[in-house]
């Protein structure tokens, strides 16, 4: 292996390694999930948006003059932050209480089908 593939392998570890840091749980992830389970047996179906970095339910969009003027013009996706974290980026996750459907798994099958080539593909190409 040459140097430079060395260097990129080295980098890349620190960086996946910064990234397995930086994951925190938030402490009102079970809250949430406790308030989605009574809304689920009250027969009230919601999505909550949440940080993917910290899992917190405190997450609002950007404001225009806060730096996402793109978006409210209708030009790019709109920006999202976190409020306990300071998260900031154009996708969020979402929470939700509602039933899931054969469409819904079919869909979330194929995803997982597509991210498994894509990791195969990666470890290929770095060999």
């Amino acid at each position: 292996m040459s140097s430079i593939q060395q260097k990129k392998k080295k980098r890349k570890q620190s960086q996946l390694s910064l990234v397995e840091t930086e994951q925190v749980e938030s402490v009102l992830l079970p809250e949430l999930v406790e308030k989605l389970d009574e809304l689920a047996k009250q027969k009230k179906h919601v999505d909550i948006q949440v940080c993917p970095k910290c899992k917190s339910p405190f997450v609002r969009r950007v404001n225009t003059m806060s730096g996402d003027l793109f978006s409210h013009m209708g030009i790019t996706p709109p920006k999202y932050e976190c409020g306990e974290c300071g998260w900031r980026e154009r996708v969020v996750i979402k929470a939700t209480n509602k039933p899931t459907t054969v469409r819904d798994v079919v869909i979330m099958a194929e995803a997982n089908e597509v991210d498994k080539e894509r990791g195969k593909r990666k470890k290929s190409s770095d060999d």
